[in-house]
């Protein structure tokens, strides 16, 4: 077994990273869904918004290695590496679309797995610190993870991959078939996680929440960067609100 040295753990992971995207290429087969895609991820809470189709899934995939990918991409200005164990030993993340948990699993044993790359007196205290983070999950931590709600299920998967003690968190539309009321908890714990320290780079469908929680987002559409911008801006931008948020062109444009 190969051990790497342990992160200081606590809510946000480990400090925060800086994610630098150059001329990025990438797709299924001979099919490219990205085409020299370029942008830049900064310390705090970024959000990536378009379209079914648009290449936001494909864009997290790429960058946590589990499809080829072409370009540079460099972590805190070191080249990132493409294969998936040595991406989580650099400090990153994923929470996949849809959980991907093991149901017949508890929850305790799901977190375990997270952590599965560090001693076991680390794992350990890490263990300790996601329930103190997730205090839910610590009433359940013995029920099966495939018995609990969307909502519960969702932050389970969130304590997993704090389990790794990430530089930068990726949540694949962590909101996906959600009560309001938890998506509403859930955006607020991602927005916690950015603000202790850990850059967080987030795909979501649920534009008006996702732009309220960010700093900064950009729009794909086709593959390709359409917008960009502080959160703020974006929100208030009449292209965003025609497209995404309902306004009719005259209410945008006043």
């Amino acid at each position: 077994m190969m051990w790497f040295e342990p992160t200081p753990f606590v809510l946000g992971g480990a400090p925060g990273a800086h994610l630098q995207v150059k001329s990025l290429s990438a797709g299924y087969g001979a099919f490219l869904v990205l085409r020299n895609l370029s942008l830049e991820i900064k310390p705090g809470l970024t959000v990536i918004l378009g379209p079914n189709g648009a290449g936001k899934t494909t864009l997290l995939k790429a960058l946590s290695g589990l499809i080829p990918r072409q370009g540079e991409v460099r972590l805190n200005d070191h080249h990132l590496p493409t294969k998936t164990h040595e991406i989580v030993q650099r400090g990153m993340a994923l929470v996949a679309e849809g959980r991907q948990l093991f149901p017949q699993m508890t929850v305790t044993e799901n977190l375990e797995l997270g952590g599965w790359l560090c001693k076991p007196a680390e794992r350990a205290q890490r263990m300790e610190q996601a329930f103190a983070d997730f205090p839910k999950l610590r009433q359940r931590a013995q029920q099966l993870a495939g018995t609990m709600s969307g909502g519960e299920q969702q932050m389970v998967a969130v304590a997993r991959a704090m389990m790794s003690a990430p530089r930068l968190l990726m949540l694949d539309e962590p909101s996906l078939g959600l009560a309001p009321k938890m998506v509403d908890e859930l955006l607020a714990i991602a927005r916690r996680i950015a603000d202790a320290g850990t850059t967080v780079l987030m795909v979501e469908q649920n534009v008006k929440k996702a732009l309220a929680v960010a700093d900064r987002g950009y729009v794909l559409e086709r593959g390709t960067l359409v917008a960009s911008g502080p959160a703020s801006l974006l929100a208030r931008s009449s292209v965003i609100r025609e497209a995404y948020l309902g306004a009719p062109a005259a209410t945008a444009k006043a």
